[in-house]
């Protein structure tokens, strides 16, 4: 990659909480610095990182301890015991990662932490360094989880209608999952969404993966809360927005490996006939779910990728065939690429944010079939918001059933409503791409102030050195 030529050049410890969704936004983010002229260290678990492939080399990669390194969560059991060992054993390991740094000839003039571990901000405090905090999570979601904090929200949550500054009215059932139940698990998730608020007052800058189109109101009125929050993103590969950093195809920091046959079978289809299936890379469906969707997907009479997982396989009804005239399943595919081949016509998907941004860059209608956390609310504002999506109804044990699904794919792929969702997608592609653009664009302007603050940060401290 090319940078900026720069005698003075800012160091930054980006440090990443261990999961593709968090990742993967935070590397796109860190490339966008390095394009700039900023030297980049990522971190993560020494577990995670050891999953990790193809990280650039350009960026260096460096680990703390989360006290599980033989297997992460799976090690710990429960998510709440996994938390409460990675917050004891977190902080000390990032104090002896910055001094190792500072040994070597490479202080740290920025951390820059996913929300999701505040404690690297008292870290950085200790240091005098300037710590600046990621959210990987949507604008109304973060506003929902500050409310819990303030106590504006209670759990467990009695309302019906919950109505919030700069938003839209929530029913409880457009909430994030944690809403509606809560039990250990649940209230140990909610606990650590909540807690991205326990210290950001004291952040020097406030930075969240999206882009000020898509959330004007909110985004104005979190900037009243916090002045150095700012929108830069959407963190995706560059060739797929502004084309900015050359051959940045792909994250880079993927935890699997890519498949082309799908790419070649997508070839010879014609355009905007397909439908792509995923839904993601965390949540399990179980096996009547899984029958329902393959159901679904087959009777729709049109073509269809699905992508399931290695683990998830055995769970397909024994009389679904993995690869038949209409339909592809694979168990991974490079999803940006999918989703900005000209044969894909809509998207069925968990409504993760990393995907939402995605399909909103590259102008993919959606069917949503969100599963749990903030993928509920991203939903909601998918197809009442910004009207780029069409629910997929549940029935009374919240499954989706297969002739629903059929009935939502025919309708986004044959009906005048399919249409308009298809125009509306493309209208935020547009915005996506301007907010990304050097010519003034809102994500651009962000960026660029930020490099900007830590270039002047790192010439300070050069001065007061020497």
């Amino acid at each position: 990659m090319e940078t900026k030529a720069i005698a003075t050049r800012p160091h930054c410890l980006v440090l990443s909480f261990p999961g593709q969704g968090h990742i993967n936004p935070m590397i796109q983010f860190s490339k966008l610095l390095v394009h700039e002229g900023v030297k980049i260290t990522l971190a993560t678990t020494c577990f995670y990182s050891k999953t990790l492939q193809n990280v650039p080399p350009y960026i260096s990669l460096e680990s703390i301890s989360d006290g599980f390194h033989n297997g992460g969560l799976g090690e710990a059991g429960t998510f709440k015991a996994y938390l409460d060992r990675f917050c004891q054993v977190g902080p000390p390991t990032l104090v002896d990662l910055i001094e190792k740094l500072a040994k070597l000839g490479n202080p740290t003039d920025c951390i820059i932490y996913d929300s999701v571990a505040p404690w690297a901000l008292d870290v950085a405090k200790r240091f005098g360094i300037v710590g600046a905090s990621y959210f990987t999570q949507n604008m109304a979601v973060n506003s929902i989880y500050y409310h819990v904090k303030l106590g504006k929200i209670k759990v467990p949550l009695i309302e019906n209608e919950i109505s919030l500054p700069s938003m839209p009215k929530l029913q409880l059932c457009d909430m994030p999952s944690f809403f509606h139940n809560c039990d250990d698990e649940d209230l140990a998730m909610l606990g650590l969404v909540v807690g991205q608020f326990s210290n950001v007052d004291k952040a020097d800058w406030v930075l969240c993966n999206s882009f000020y189109e898509l959330d004007k109101e909110v985004t104005d009125w979190t900037t009243k809360i916090w002045p150095k929050f700012r929108t830069i993103g959407p963190n995706i590969p560059s060739v797929f927005l502004d084309k900015r950093i050359k051959d940045d195809e792909d994250y880079g920091a993927a935890a699997f490996k890519s498949e082309e046959e799908c790419m070649e079978w997508l070839h010879n289809k014609p355009n905007r006939s397909v439908v792509y299936a995923s839904f993601g890379s965390l949540v399990p469906l179980d096996e009547e779910q899984m029958r329902e969707i393959a159901y679904g997907l087959r009777d729709s009479n049109h073509y269809f990728l699905w992508v399931v997982r290695t683990s998830e396989e055995i769970k397909l009804p024994k009389d679904f065939a993995k690869k038949s005239e209409k339909g592809l399943v694979v168990t991974w595919c490079s999803q940006l690429k999918v989703l900005a081949h000209e044969s894909v016509a809509c998207f069925v998907t968990h409504c993760g944010w990393n995907s939402t941004l995605e399909t909103l860059s590259l102008g993919v209608p959606t069917i949503v079939v969100p599963q749990w956390s903030d993928q509920i609310t991203n939903a909601k504002y998918m197809v009442d918001v910004w009207k780029v999506g069409i629910r997929v109804p549940i029935d009374e044990k919240k499954i989706v059933k297969s002739e629903a699904l059929r009935d939502c794919i025919q309708e986004m792929m044959e009906c005048e409503k399919g249409k308009q969702m298809k125009n509306n997608a493309m209208q935020w592609k547009s915005l996506v791409l301007r907010s990304v653009s050097d010519g003034g664009g809102s994500s651009y302007e962000n960026i660029m102030e930020f490099v900007n603050s830590l270039f002047t940060c790192s010439q300070l401290l050069q001065e007061v050195i020497s």
